[in-house]
């Protein structure tokens, strides 16, 4: 475990503020809001693409759109079929 991460335990504070980490909330297969990323690799309507901090995250499925993002959070809707992290 590394040294931010145990910090963050003892500390009990949420590692999303510690390490930067990325947040996903996605409810049902609709809607996916995602803080902490820090740039859109690809954007299109089968695939959007992320950069987080740690890794890269992508959503799949069917008529994807970003409905607002800022420098902290985005929202995406659509027919989200899969989400994988590289």
């Amino acid at each position: 475990m590394k040294f931010r991460e145990r910090m963050a335990e003892k500390l009990k504070l949420p590692k999303d503020l510690v390490m930067g980490a990325a947040v996903l909330t996605v409810t049902g297969h609709s809607e996916a809001y995602i803080e902490n990323y820090r740039g859109i690799i690809e954007y299109t309507e089968q695939r959007i693409r992320l950069q987080t901090k740690t890794c890269q995250m992508t959503l799949c499925g069917e008529q994807l759109h970003i409905d607002y993002y800022t420098e902290d959070e985005m929202k995406i809707s659509g027919q989200i079929g899969e989400i994988r992290y590289c």
